[in-house]
């Protein structure tokens, strides 16, 4: 006798704590089986849809865009009924009745975005979604798309594709997770070694010198921003950097040398340039200004030595690539069109960890087989 959908609900609603343990025991497991011999893992995360239509999440702009929207609707109301007063023959008594029901529509919708508006203003994120209230609107690949949802971060573990750890989260760009994620994975494989492969999206200089300093190996390439490679001129790698004498030897020979240190954003920066730059015969392909001005971060040679790391494994992202989107792939598939189907935060961390639960269960079931696995599950 199976049980019915509203049992399988209230199991998974009154039991949030107790299944996302019985994930991490699983990961011990798998441990214990040997299954993690490699401490190197692939992060990364993937936007899920919540049970939030995008009609009912609202920002400052979207909010200012209805409101005109409604505007103009009742601008064009008003247009026919003052038609309506001067000829009634042009317009029917039907219509006139039904543009009067869309004007009590029009003024009881202005009255609803406007207490909305109230709501947006004492959100700390200047956003609110109307159905699941935890549910955010993110950007996604495609160009001008988004989606309301849930940003869920996975680590996946590169020899058997296990997903090792992983996070809901509805903050929706990867930024700020690269150091809190690894430090679940290394938690979770019980190993301090452990190199971390991420994509251009996790790129922060704050969090590789976290990652550094707690001894995880990261491989993380720098996101293309270069204003002067974007105008065609030399680049800032074209600069080598002196550190025996802290001086940048410019494509032209020259030395730049350091002017001054300031604090931008938080991070102290100093600043380096050549006397030369007015009369350097390259200097059309390589400023616009003055001098060329050459910004370097107190840590960044931190950020040289994962490039060098980057630099002598070239198939890495390859590797990253391979591992963590075929575990995203096979969840999205299983969840359906909808992704999640519950609200709130925990009760969506709560049936994430039941899709993770059974992913590495079936993973696990494939590598050592059903019998090994109920031995070892109970030993």
């Amino acid at each position: 006798m199976a049980p019915d959908f509203k049992t399988i609900a209230d199991f998974r609603k009154d039991n949030g704590t107790a299944i996302r343990n019985v994930g991490r025991e699983f990961i011990l497991l798998c441990r214990r089986l040997g299954l993690f011999s490699e401490a190197i893992v692939a992060i990364d995360g993937s936007k899920f849809k919540a049970v939030n239509n995008r009609d009912k999440n609202f920002t400052e702009h979207k909010l200012k865009a209805c409101l005109a929207q409604v505007e103009e609707c009742v601008g064009r109301y008003l247009t026919e009924l003052d038609r309506a007063d001067r000829e009634p023959t042009l317009v029917s008594e039907a219509r006139v009745s039904r543009l009067k029901e869309k004007m009590e529509a029009a003024k009881a919708y202005v009255q609803k975005l406007r207490e909305i508006g109230e709501q947006l203003h004492k959100a700390s994120d200047k956003q609110i979604s109307l159905t699941d209230p935890d549910a955010r609107s993110m950007a996604t690949s495609g160009r001008g798309t988004g989606r309301v949802g849930y940003n869920v971060q996975t680590v996946v573990e590169t020899k058997h594709h296990l997903i090792v750890a992983h996070e809901v989260t509805n903050v929706g760009h990867d930024r700020s997770l690269l150091h809190k994620m690894a430090t679940q994975a290394r938690e979770a494989l019980g190993t301090q070694a452990l190199t971390a492969l991420a994509d251009r999206g996790y790129f922060t200089g704050e969090e590789i010198l976290a990652y550094e300093e707690g001894g995880i190996t990261t491989l993380v390439p720098k996101p293309q921003t270069s204003n002067n490679r974007a105008a065609g001129l030399i680049d800032k790698k074209d600069f080598r950097y002196l550190p025996e004498t802290d001086e940048y030897a410019c494509p032209a020979g020259q030395r730049a040398i350091r002017r001054f240190t300031r604090v931008e954003r938080g991070q102290t920066v100093h600043r380096y340039w050549s006397s030369a730059c007015p009369r350097c015969p390259i200097k059309t392909r390589c400023t616009r200004g003055v001098y060329r001005r050459i910004t370097r971060w107190e840590h960044e040679a931190v950020l040289e030595r994962m490039q060098e790391r980057l630099d002598r494994a070239p198939d890495a992202m390859s590797t990253r690539r391979r591992t963590v989107e075929h575990p995203f792939r096979t969840l999205k598939a299983w969840m359906g069109a909808t992704h999640f189907l519950t609200k709130t935060l925990a009760r969506v961390s709560t049936e994430m960890g039941l899709h993770v639960l059974a992913y590495n269960l079936k993973r696990t079931i494939q590598l050592i087989g059903i019998p090994t696995l109920m031995q070892a599950i109970g030993a």
